[in-house]
Parts: C-alpha cells; structure tokens; sequence
C-alpha cells in the first residue's frame, strides 16, 4: 500500500532484522497475501445486492452459470493487475502517467476521478439504506453515519496495512455469513446445480445476462489491486541481496504466486455470495423482481422470517461500509498516481460524501441512484482494462513477467468483451 512517510514511487524499507530467522516459504507467501480482500468488496457492493437478486427473482437459479463465468474475469483482470503491479514497483496510474502523452493522461485522470466519485455515491446509499432497514434511521443522518464509520476504517489505510485488510475481510466475512444464514432459511440449494448450464431464457435474461457480466469489473479497483501490490517485488527475505538480478526475479515470481493465491481466495469468496445472493432471491421471490433493496428487505421478512430481513440488512451495511472506504481509498491512489498530488484521506472522504449528501437530500430514489451509478463504472471500464492489457504486455516495462501470446491475446478478448458489454448496458439505459 501506498505509505504517507515514503515517496509515491520510493522503494518498500528494508526488513532485514538482526537474529530473526528467516520466515518459511509459505510463511512469505501469506506475508504477501490480503490486497485482494481489499479489492474483493468492489464485487459484493451494494450494485450487486439489486443486480444479483434480480436475477434470482425472475429466473431462478438458471442464471448462476453468468455470476461464475463473471468472477472468472474478474479474477483474470485483477491477476494482471497485481501483477502488474508486483513487476514494475508502480501502480496503473503511475504507469499512465509516465507511458502516455499528458494529453492522454490527463483526460484518464478526469474520467478515474469521476469512476471514483460515482463508487461513493453507490456505497454511501447502500449504507445509509442498510442504517434505515436495521435502525429506521431517516436516509440523509444515515449517510452522514455511514461516512463517519468508513472514514474511520480509512483512517488504518496509509499507516496499518494489516489492520486496514483483516477488517475489510472482517466484512467481507459479515456479508458471507449474512447470506449463508438466508440461503439455510431458504432452502435455496435444491435445483443449484442445473443453473451452471448455460442457457437463456428469451432477450430480457439476456439483457440482465449483460448487465450481471458488464458491472462485474469495477474500474477503481483495477487502478488499486496495482498499487496494494506495486512493492511486493522490491524486497526478499531477511539476508538476501535484492540488488541481484536472480534474487529480485524469483522475489517477484514468488510475490505473483502469492497474488494469485490471494485473488482465488477472495474473489472466490466474493463469488459465493452473489451465488447466494441469487439463489435466496429465486427461493423468496421466484416469478417477480421486488424492485428495490427496501423491497427485498420486507419480502425476506414476509417469506423467510424477521432473521432473514436482519441478516440482508447487516449485510448491505457491512458491504456499504467497506465498499465505500475501499472507493475513496482507491480515489487517492488515482490522484496520487496521475497527478502527483496527495490529499489526507479524510478530507477526500469529505468531499467525496457530498453527492451522495446531495442526492438524498433533494429525494432521488435510491435505487436509481445506484443503478446510475453502475452506468458511470461502466463506462470507465475501457479506459483501465486498455492500458493494463498494453502495459502487462510490454517486456520493457515487466520483464520476465510479461504477458505470454496467449495471455495477451486472453487478455485482448476479455477487454473487448466487458468494454462491449458495459457498451450495450450504456445504450439500453440511454435508449430505453
């Protein structure tokens, strides 16, 4: 992570301590493990909650087949990005800076700064309607809370790495439970396995197909998986010359197998909930979407009992929480990756926390905030997924970590394929 006490692009200190014995490879190998917790929030944010149960309530379980076909991308684009990352010693935005004309930067810089903004705007409503279900808390004071809280959870950002990620997983694992407990009330597992057949059921499960696929990849955290990992490469073991071409290469292979561990863990997980997330949507409201995140609170609460309600409450609120710290977090890595410029934390929260302030406050409803919220990420996602796909495929810049020919051109294809996507998902909205 990015450390307030060190320069943007400075090397990681050293940790070559005096009589401590020298960690066991898997002891390093998790030493090196947690940034993708921390990117694994942006795929359970509260645009999934509404994305996800929709699916379930109006065809079953027949479109989990498209959440795993979408966490498989998902993972393949923040594995280029960790390593990325892990291989140059600078994060995305740094690298766009550098590589590419200021007139190309500079309009990147613009566009990541509004994908960053409308992140917030999503997780502040989610939270403040999580705030509101659990405690009737009216939705403006409810989002003035939520801003409080995850400035505090950001305030262990620069300085506490460690403690930053353990409480993001914490919620990642708050959100996990939550939905595991509805899916037992439920009872949604009978029929699961038939919904990893791939099949469509007419042009609207295609459009949700679409929309499930095409808002998986969020831009921000692209931007920060890089930077979470960008010193990971610079640094061995106790004793060991990192100034030797041989040592910093197999520093850096072994930091890449650690991402990779990482990222299938995490992401793994965050793939288990949106599955949950559809199945208990198809037990409790097969046949019908509810329409709104307040709509399926109260028909958890009708069809499956008050202990679901509360349970998808705290959920959206945990998910609310940390997504949102994770968005602003990300917005500073953006700042200070494009322009060279760092302002505190806090005071980005404060900023950032003025449109969502300013959606409630003149009475949009929430829902649609969100959903228009998904419209800006998704158009953010070319302008990320283009350069890391050119820069993870430059041997100048990664070395022996450069793409193969065929990541290269799995790489090419997966960006077309989401930028596609998010592409259509902008016409159907624009056009009807």
């Amino acid at each position: 992570m990015l450390d307030s006490r060190r320069p943007l692009n400075g090397p990681a200190p050293a940790v070559h301590t005096a009589g401590r014995a020298a960690p066991g490879r898997l002891a390093r190998l998790a030493g090196l493990c947690g940034p993708a917790f921390v990117v694994s929030v942006a795929y359970i944010d509260p645009g999934n909650f509404a994305t996800d149960m929709a699916g379930g309530a109006q065809y079953g379980t027949m479109l989990l087949w498209v959440i795993a076909l979408a966490n498989v991308l998902a993972m393949f684009v923040q594995a280029l990005s960790a390593k990325l990352g892990i291989a140059t010693g600078r994060n995305l935005p740094e690298l766009c800076r550098d590589q590419l004309p200021r007139r190309v930067s500079l309009p990147l810089w613009v566009q990541a700064e509004v994908v960053a903004a409308a992140t917030d705007l999503a997780e502040f409503i989610g939270g403040a309607i999580a705030l509101n279900l659990l405690f009737g808390v009216p939705l403006l004071p409810a989002a003035a809370i939520t801003a409080v809280v995850s400035s505090l959870l950001l305030m262990l950002a620069p300085r506490g790495r460690r403690r930053f990620e353990a409480t993001v997983a914490a919620m990642l694992a708050v959100v996990l439970a939550g939905f595991a407990y509805q899916v037992l009330l439920s009872g949604s597992l009978a029929g699961v396995a038939g919904g990893f057949v791939p099949r469509l059921a007419g042009t609207d499960s295609l459009l949700l197909a679409t929309g499930i696929i095409g808002a998986t990849v969020m831009p921000h955290v692209v931007y920060l998986h890089s930077a979470l990992t960008q010193h990971q490469g610079a640094h061995g073991g106790p004793g060991e010359d990192v100034h030797r071409e041989d040592v910093r290469g197999d520093v850096r292979r072994e930091a890449v197998r650690a991402s990779r561990m990482d990222i299938a863990v995490a992401l793994g997980t965050a793939g288990l909930v949106n599955m949950a997330m559809l199945t208990v949507a198809a037990a409790a409201f097969g046949g019908g979407d509810p329409g709104s995140l307040q709509a399926i609170h109260a028909g958890l609460g009708q069809v499956l009992g008050p202990g679901a309600a509360v349970a998808f409450a705290l959920a959206l609120l945990a998910s609310g929480l940390a997504s949102s710290s994770v968005g602003t977090y990300a917005g500073q890595v953006i700042m200070a990756g494009f322009l060279r410029r760092r302002v505190p934390l806090v005071a980005r929260r404060l900023v950032t926390m003025l449109p969502a302030m300013a959606v409630l406050a003149v009475g949009v409803d929430p829902t649609r905030a969100l959903v228009l919220s998904q419209v800006a990420l998704s158009f953010g996602i070319p302008f990320a997924l283009v350069p890391l796909v050119a820069f993870t495929s430059s041997r100048k810049l990664m070395g022996d970590l450069v793409n193969r020919r065929l990541t290269t051109v799995a790489a090419v294809v997966v960006a077309a394929v989401i930028s596609a996507l998010n592409g259509f998902l902008l016409v159907e909205v624009f056009t009807g």
